[in-house]
């Protein structure tokens, strides 16, 4: 079975209380959680939060690199979480070892660095960021060609979803940067790119990484679903 989760994120202009507001304002159940820009203090208030919802699991969660094994078996007892993903160790040194749980079901995902082979052999496999993915086929050709070989022959854990731009902006974070992978979805075409992608690219469990609110992701979600036969 797919798991297409509505996600809260915690990236620049994402308000995840508001989120959390919303998870038994809509009635879910299950989630995919993105606490990679709070700090320790901060995720503890999200933690807080999230035990006073109804929420029952979050198969996915995006870790950030001061997260401990503590923190991650906290989440597995809690939450039954599934599968994570992190960003290369050369971007974000880990501040702990995650050694326990690399191999089973710690996921590696792309960034500009593509898919770093040795990262990958320490680690379960690969997390797709299809709108990174989509971006480096429209600007780095070279490193979209590295990156398909990558997923190719590891094994695919878990995967992003965000929204693809008709024209290039410029990154809100690094302004110096143009690029068309972005996490604020205005357009539901904006996931279209995703139909070119093969089917088996698409894992059991896909988070909608977008700073868009739960209840617009639903929406999103159920557009995505009438293409990507799941």
């Amino acid at each position: 079975m797919k798991h297409i989760l509505p996600t809260i994120t915690t990236t620049f202009g994402s308000n995840w209380k508001e989120k959390i507001k919303e998870i038994d304002k809509l009635g879910l159940k299950e989630i995919a959680l993105f606490p990679t820009c709070l700090k320790r203090e901060e995720r503890e208030e999200l933690y807080k939060m999230l035990k006073q919802t109804g929420l029952k699991e979050i198969p996915f969660v995006h870790l950030r690199n001061d997260i401990e094994e503590a923190e991650i078996e906290w989440l597995r007892q809690n939450y039954n979480t599934k599968v994570f993903n992190t960003h290369s160790e050369r971007l974000y040194p880990l501040k702990s070892s995650w050694d326990t749980y690399k191999k089973e079901f710690i996921f590696l995902e792309n960034t500009h660095l593509g898919f770093p082979e040795d990262e990958l052999n320490e680690y379960a496999g690969i997390c797709i960021d299809f709108s990174h993915l989509e971006n480096d086929r429209l600007l780095f050709p070279d490193r979209y060609e590295q990156s398909i070989r990558m997923i190719k022959n590891h094994k695919i854990g878990c995967a992003h979803l965000s929204a693809i731009k008709k024209e290039q902006r410029r990154d809100i974070e690094k302004p110096e940067e143009m690029r068309y992978d972005f996490h604020t979805l205005e357009n539901l075409s904006e996931m279209d790119y995703l139909k070119n992608y093969p089917k088996d690219f698409f894992p059991e469990y896909m988070a909608i990484e977008l700073e868009n609110s739960l209840e617009e992701q639903l929406e999103i979600k159920n557009y995505i679903m009438e293409f990507v036969k799941l």
